[in-house]
C-alpha cells in the first residue's frame, strides 16, 4: 500500500522489527530516521539489540517498514512468537530471545573469530618484516603482498560490502572509512611495488614511528598498515559481538527459568466416578500442553510449571531466581503461586490460572526486553553525532593530506597522516556507549527482582529528591496481626490467647483470624473446639471454650451485654491503641474481663532497613495514607520517618493531587505504591515504583517493579539505575573524549596508521567491557 496520512485512523500499535546488517552507530540512526520519515511513525533503533522498536497507526502494513528498513540498504524481519503444542498456546519466549536471536549472535561471533584468526596469522609476519629491517630479505615486500591481500581482500570483506551498500544509498558509516583507510594503504602499497623502486629486489623499508619520518626517498610500503589495521578492527567487532551475547544472558537466563515440562492430574481411565474425589492418575505433558484449569502435581524440588492455586499440601516455596527473595515462602490451600518457583517442601496440587504470555515471568521478560530496546537522551545525542561525523572525518582527511602537501612534506607522509585520521576515527564506541550499558544493568536487575521499563527511568533516579511512600501494603503487609497483649492482673497469657484464638478461629473476619493465628503460633499445638458459636455484626463474637462462656470483641458491646468494667490498666492501653489507629479486642469470661489483644496492619521487618538507605541516599521519606494521623505517626516512627514527612487522611483520588503539590514546591517525587487507588499517582510522580505484590494497574503504571515485596528493593533499584547511568556517561565521556583527543593528532602526524587501528579497535571494547562490569553489581555494597 502507499502511505498517506489520511489512509489510517488514530489508533497505534507497537511493531518489533529484527535489523540485520548493521555494523555501527550510524547504520542504526540512517535506518531510524528513514523509518521517522513515514507518515505518523515513530521508531527507535537500538544498534546493541539490532532491534527497532515502532510504532505505527493501524493503517500501516509492517512490510512498508521492511521494504523501507532494504530500501536503505539492511534486513528487516517481524519475529512471531514461537507456535508450540497445545491448544491456543503462545510461548513466554519472543521468538529468537533464546533461540534464533541468540543462535544468531553466536554464528556472528563465531564468523568474527574464524575470520580474526585467519587475518592474524596471515598479519605477524607481515608487520614483523615490515617494522623490523633485519628481517627484510630480499623480495620480502612481495611475500608480503602475498600475506596481505587475503586479510585485506577477504578479512576486511564485511567492511568493503558495508561501504558498498552504503555507497549505493548515498551514505557513510564506520565501515566507510576503514574500507577507504585499508583500500588506500593497500592500493598505494600497489602503486609503490608496480610503479616505482619498492618493488626491486634488495629493497630495504625503515621503520619510521611518525608520519613525519617518512620524508626523504626510502620507499614505503604500507601492507602492514593494511593488514594490521584490518586484523584489529576484527578483532574488536569479535569481542563486541562476544560481549553482546554475553550481556543478554540475564535475559535469557530468566526466559529460561521457566519448567520444560509438567505432571497433570487426569481422571483414572477406570474406576467410575467423577470429580476431586475420584480416582486420578497422573500424566507428563510438555509445559506447552498446558492450559488454564488444569491440575497438575509439584513435588519437593520441582520447578512450579505456571502461575496458579494451591488446591491442596503445603510447602515452602523459593522464589529467589525470580524475585530476589532468598527466604523461601510458606504456601498452602487457596494460595497463589509464581511459576518458575521451586517447591522446597512437600507435594503440592496446582490448579493453573494463567499460562504462556500471561504468566507473571512472561510479563517480567516484556518488560526487561522493551527497556532494553528503548533509548535514553543521552543516546540520541551520540547518534545525532554519529550521524554527521563519518561524513566530517572524511573531509578532515582531504584537509590533512592537501595541508601536508602545501607545507612541503612529501605525499607518503601526507598520505600517511591522512589514512591516520581515517583510520582512528570511531563513532563505534559511541553508538555502543549506551545500549551496552543499558542491556546489561536491565538484565542484572531483572536477577535481583527489578524491573526498569525504560532507559528514560535511568536519567530520572538521578534527580529525584523525594520519595513518598504508600502506607498499607508498602510499608506494611497490608495483613492484621497481634502486636500488643494486656493481661487483667493476675491472668495467665498463654491460658488468656488460647482461649481467645479458639473463639477468634471460628470467624471468618480478618481481626479475628489475625488472632487465631497468633495464638496457634504461640501455642504450637491445636486450638481448643468451641461450641455455640455466635457472629454479633461487627461488634463481637460469642461462644463456649472449655466449659467457658466467652466474649470476644468491642469494650461498648461487652458492658451492654455483662455490663462489665475494665481493669484502668487495659483501658489505658486500649485508649492508646486507639489513638495510632489500632483495633483492641477485649477477651471476656464468666462475667469477668481477662484481657485486651491490640491487632493492626503489621509493618514489613525490611520497612526501617529501606527507609535508612533512602536516607543514606540522600533523599527524603514522606508516608502518604488515609488512615488517620494517630495511626499514621506512629507507622512512620516505627520506621524512622519524621512526623513532618507525614501526610495522612489523603482519599485515594487525592493522591496525584499530593504529588502535584510536592513537585510545585521543587520537589522531584518518587512514588512507591502497590494498590489500584496508587496507580495516578505513580504515573503522576517522576518516577514510580510499583511492587510486584500489588495490582495490575499499580505496576502498569510504574517505571520500576519491585517484584519481591521486600521494600529494600526499592533503595537497591534507585542505586542500580544510579550505577547504569553512571556507567553510561562514563563510556560516553571517554567514547568523546577519545575522538576529540585521537582526531587533532592523526592530522597533525603524531599517529602511526598502525597504532590508530589498534586504539580505534580498543575504544570500542573498552565501552563494551566497561558495561559489563554491571553484570557484577551487588546491591549490599
Amino acid at each position: 500500500m502507499t502511505l498517506d496520512k489520511n489512509t489510517f485512523d488514530q489508533r497505534t500499535r507497537d511493531i518489533e522489527l529484527e535489523i540485520g546488517g548493521m555494523t555501527c552507530a550510524s547504520c542504526a540512526n540512517r535506518i531510524e530516521r528513514k523509518l521517522n520519515k513515514l507518515p505518523g511513525v515513530n521508531a527507535s533503533v537500538n544498534y546493541a539489540t539490532e532491534k527497532a522498536r515502532v510504532t505505527v497507526p493501524d493503517g500501516v502494513d509492517e512490510q512498508d517498514l521492511i521494504a523501507t528498513v532494504e530500501a536503505t540498504g539492511y534486513t528487516a524481519v517481524t519475529p512471531a512468537p514461537a507456535v508450540l503444542e497445545g491448544p491456543d498456546y503462545r510461548d513466554v519466549r519472543p521468538a529468537g530471545a533464546v533461540g534464533g536471536a541468540h543462535d544468531a549472535k553466536e554464528a556472528e561471533a563465531s564468523a568474527w573469530r574464524q575470520r580474526l584468526i585467519v587475518s592474524a596469522v596471515l598479519t605477524v609476519p607481515v608487520a614483523a618484516m615490515s617494522m623490523i629491517p633485519a628481517l627484510q630479505f630480499d623480495n620480502w615486500q612481495w611475500l608480503s603482498l602475498t600475506l596481505a591481500s587475503p586479510v585485506v581482500v577477504w578479512g576486511a570483506l564485511p567492511f568493503h560490502r558495508a561501504a558498498s551498500t552504503n555507497l549505493r544509498h548515498g551514505a557513510a558509516t564506520m565501515d566507510t572509512l576503514i574500507s577507504v583507510g585499508v583500500g588506500a594503504a593497500y592500493l598505494w602499497s600497489l602503486w609503490a611495488l608496480f610503479f616505482t623502486h619498492a618493488g626491486m629486489t634488495g629493497m630495504r623499508m625503515p621503520f619510521e614511528l611518525l608520519p613525519s619520518g617518512s620524508d626523504g626517498d626510502a620507499a614505503h610500503l604500507y601492507l602492514e598498515v593494511a593488514a594490521a589495521v584490518t586484523t584489529f578492527i576484527v578483532a574488536g567487532r569479535y569481542f563486541e559481538a562476544r560481549a553482546k551475547r554475553t550481556s543478554g544472558a540475564a535475559l535469557r537466563a530468566l526466559l529460561d527459568m521457566g519448567a520444560k515440562d509438567v505432571t497433570v492430574l487426569e481422571p483414572a481411565r477406570s474406576g467410575g466416578g467423577t470429580g476431586h474425589g475420584a480416582a486420578e492418575s497422573e500424566r507428563r505433558i510438555p509445559i506447552s500442553a498446558l492450559m488454564v484449569g488444569q491440575r497438575f502435581v509439584v513435588r519437593p524440588g520441582e520447578k512450579i510449571a505456571t502461575d496458579g492455586t494451591v488446591e491442596s499440601g503445603s510447602s515452602a516455596v523459593d522464589g529467589s531466581m525470580l524475585t530476589g527473595e532468598s527466604v523461601p515462602v510458606e504456601v498452602g490451600p487457596g494460595d497463589a503461586v509464581v511459576g518458575a518457583t521451586v517447591n522446597a517442601g512437600g507435594r503440592l496440587v496446582v490448579r493453573a490460572t494463567r499460562i504462556g504470555s500471561d504468566t507473571q515471568l512472561a510479563q517480567m521478560a516484556r518488560l526487561v526486553e522493551d527497556a532494553q530496546n528503548g533509548k535514553a537522551d543521552v543516546q540520541r545525542l551520540a547518534d545525532r553525532v554519529s550521524s554527521v561525523f563519518v561524513p566530517i572525518v572524511i573531509g578532515l582527511a582531504l584537509v590533512t593530506l592537501t595541508a601536508w602537501l602545501l607545507t612541503g612534506h612529501s605525499a607518503t607522509a601526507s598520505f600517511t597522516a591522512a589514512v591516520a585520521v581515517l583510520i582512528i576515527a570511531c563513532p563505534c564506541a559511541l553508538g555502543l556507549a549506551t545500549p551496552t550499558a543499558l542491556l546489561v544493568g536491565t538484565g542484572r536487575g531483572a536477577q535481583l527482582g527489578i524491573l526498569i521499563k525504560g532507559p528514560q527511568v535511568l536519567e530520572s533516579t538521578r534527580a529525584i529528591d523525594t520519595v513518598v511512600l504508600d502506607k498499607t501494603g508498602t510499608v506494611t503487609t497490608g495483613q492484621m496481626g497481634v502486636v500488643d497483649i494486656e493481661v487483667a492482673p493476675g491472668q495467665d497469657p498463654a491460658e488468656v490467647l488460647a482461649v481467645a484464638g479458639s473463639l477468634e478461629h471460628a470467624s471468618e473476619h480478618p481481626i479475628a483470624r489475625a488472632v487465631a493465628e497468633h495464638a496457634a503460633k504461640a501455642s504450637g499445638q491445636s486450638l481448643l473446639p468451641v461450641t455455640d458459636f455466635v457472629s454479633h455484626g461487627g461488634r463481637g463474637v460469642s461462644g463456649g471454650v472449655d466449659g467457658r462462656a466467652v466474649l470476644a470483641g468491642r469494650r461498648s458491646w461487652l458492658a451492654s451485654e455483662w455490663s462489665l468494667t475494665a481493669p484502668q490498666v487495659l483501658a489505658d492501653v486500649a485508649d492508646a491503641a486507639e489513638i495510632r489507629g489500632q483495633t483492641p479486642v477485649w477477651v471476656a469470661w464468666d462475667g469477668t474481663v481477662r484481657a485486651v489483644i491490640v491487632v493492626a496492619d503489621t509493618i514489613k521487618e525490611s520497612a526501617a532497613p529501606a527507609i535508612r538507605q533512602l536516607r543514606e541516599l540522600g533523599l527524603r521519606p514522606v508516608l502518604l495514607t488515609g488512615d488517620n494521623a494517630g495511626a499514621a505517626r506512629a507507622v512512620a516512627a516505627q520506621v524512622g520517618i519524621r512526623d513532618e514527612d507525614v501526610i495522612a487522611q489523603v482519599l485515594p483520588q487525592d493522591k496525584v493531587e499530593t504529588i502535584k503539590r510536592l513537585q510545585s514546591e521543587g520537589a522531584t517525587v518518587a512514588m512507591i505504591g502497590d494498590g489500584v487507588n496508587d496507580a495516578a499517582a505513580l504515573a503522576q510522580a517522576d518516577l514510580g515504583l510499583s511492587m510486584g505484590t500489588g495490582t495490575d494497574v499499580a505496576i502498569e503504571a510504574s517505571d520500576l517493579t519491585l517484584v519481591t515485596g521486600d521494600l529494600r528493593a526499592a533503595p537497591d533499584a534507585i542505586r542500580l539505575s544510579r550505577a547504569t547511568l553512571r556507567t553510561i556517561m562514563g563510556n560516553l565521556f571517554w567514547a568523546f573524549a577519545y575522538n576529540v583527543a585521537a582526531l587533532p593528532l592523526a592530522a597533525l602526524g603524531l599517529l602511526n596508521p598502525l597504532i590508530a587501528g589498534a586504539a580505534m579497535a580498543f575504544s570500542s571494547v573498552f565501552v563494551v567491557s566497561n558495561s559489563l562490569r554491571l553484570r557484577s553489581f551487588d546491591p549490599t555494597r
